[in-house]
């Protein structure tokens, strides 16, 4: 009994001690996955300083010869490290595949940013610099003041390497940190084949900030079950819900005479266009709203007596308000031709993308993955709607259900731009888990 009592003992520590080894192994399996991120930093600076802005006024897809360049770049890059089915189109989007590395059953998942830039401020010669922030305002050059008194978030990263612009431009994590992030997350994976699994598909799309990026992406080619886009903000933003989007162009003709003998005869294009503008809510601009409250945002006014141009960006999360807001405009619009003359305003209105929500919620499962994932890496998810728009909303509708989650950046399209240098670490190692994750959970 005495010897049966000590084998039974020694049976019972010897699945302690295994139970302990095998804990010991998925530990460092999880230090593992805290890669090291020097690449990821490196990648994001040298893709800041690419010119990639897109151009709305442009016919031809991509915008800009120069997102062709960069996508060659990166068509090159993606080679090196190793993934397959690398290739770029005739409109400049760039796919590639990580094979599945175990027999498990796992869904394709793809993750995807976008290469360009926004037009709204200058994206040539971005000189990034590195900040260890420690407070107070960031002197960026000696007219722009990064101060946490106009963007508050910044005491958030009080200890942490920042990455700024100069002050000239705009810095590009928008979505070059996506892209850094994915090839990163990539390129460890190919180096860690104990991390399995499932067949990876990733993209980088052109013209996203123009409202084209899902125009000419092939839904059935990169043929994933669902796939997220890198082209968030803050750490932790998981994102399923999105504005539905327009864009309207309202030409005047005008009729210019001599002012000296205008009376009765002149039609100033100008005034026109500035009493449309009055017609629509003040209220109603993006600087006066919030959440989900919708705007009328009018992006250019190139005015001439003879003829002006505006052009309107209009935004609502709910259909009938969007739909609304719409029907505002034409209003105006005929309104001002029975007071001046018909043909005077004309319009040219334009939807460009709807809220994935709907899209979304019936797989809901997607964004519980990329909760979870978020959570055992100790990052907290802010799950909320975007004051904006993403490829995935785009992608949603065309059939690839496509949330969005974090690059990490603040204040994007303009001087004041910024990154944490631990969000786009912490963006790496999520894509990982959620690759590991898909595998567990199927």
């Amino acid at each position: 009994m005495q010897k049966w009592q000590q084998e039974n003992d020694w049976d019972l520590s010897l699945i302690r001690m295994m139970s302990e080894i095998g804990d010991q192994k998925r530990e460092m399996k999880r230090q593992g996955n805290k890669i090291n991120m020097d690449k990821v930093i490196e990648r994001f600076v040298g893709y800041a300083k690419a010119y990639t802005t897109s151009d709305p006024k442009s016919k031809t897809s991509p915008s800009t010869a120069r997102q062709q360049v960069f996508a060659g770049k990166l068509v090159e890059e993606l080679i090196s490290i190793g993934l397959k089915e690398v290739e770029k189109d005739k409109n400049g989007y760039v796919m590639a595949t990580l094979p599945a590395n175990c027999n498990d059953p796992a869904p394709v998942i793809g993750f995807i940013a976008h290469m360009d830039t926004s037009p709204d401020f200058p994206g040539e010669n971005v000189n990034p610099q590195f900040c260890s922030y420690t407070g107070g305002d960031i002197i960026l050059n000696e007219r722009i003041v990064l101060s946490p008194d106009q963007f508050p978030d910044l005491e958030c990263y009080v200890g942490q390497e920042l990455i700024t612009t100069d002050g000239t431009t705009l810095l590009g994590a928008d979505d070059k940190a996506g892209i850094a992030e994915i090839i990163t997350a990539m390129e460890y994976l190919l180096a860690h084949p104990e991390i399995k699994h499932g067949r990876i598909r990733i993209c980088f799309t052109p013209d996203e900030e123009i409202g084209k990026g899902a125009s000419n992406f092939d839904v059935a080619k990169f043929n994933a079950a669902f796939a997220y886009t890198l082209d968030g903000g803050e750490i932790g933003e998981l994102e399923y819900e999105n504005f539905n989007a327009a864009t309207a162009t309202v030409i005047i003709q005008g009729r210019s005479v001599h002012p000296g003998a205008a009376k009765n005869k002149m039609i100033n294009a100008i005034h026109v266009g500035q009493k449309l503008n009055s017609m629509l809510p003040a209220e109603q601009r993006p600087e006066y709203t919030e959440k989900r409250e919708g705007f009328f945002h009018c992006i250019a006014f190139d005015g001439r007596v003879e003829k002006t141009e505006i052009t309107y960006l209009i935004r609502d999360h709910n259909k009938k308000l969007f739909d609304a807001r719409k029907e505002m405009l034409i209003q105006a619009c005929l309104f001002l031709n029975d007071e001046f003359g018909e043909g005077t305003v004309q319009l040219d209105l334009e939807d460009q993308y709807y809220n994935m929500r709907e899209k979304i919620e019936p797989v809901r499962y997607i964004i519980d993955l990329a909760e979870e994932a978020m959570r055992e890496l100790g990052i907290v998810p802010k799950i909320r709607a975007i004051r904006g728009g993403t490829d995935g909303a785009g992608l949603s509708y065309k059939g690839l259900p496509c949330p969005n989650i974090f690059a990490g950046g603040h204040n994007f399209h303009g001087p004041y731009e910024y990154i944490p240098v631990n969000s786009l670490k912490k963006a790496v190692e999520l894509i990982v888990r959620i690759a590991e994750k898909a595998v567990d959970r199927s």
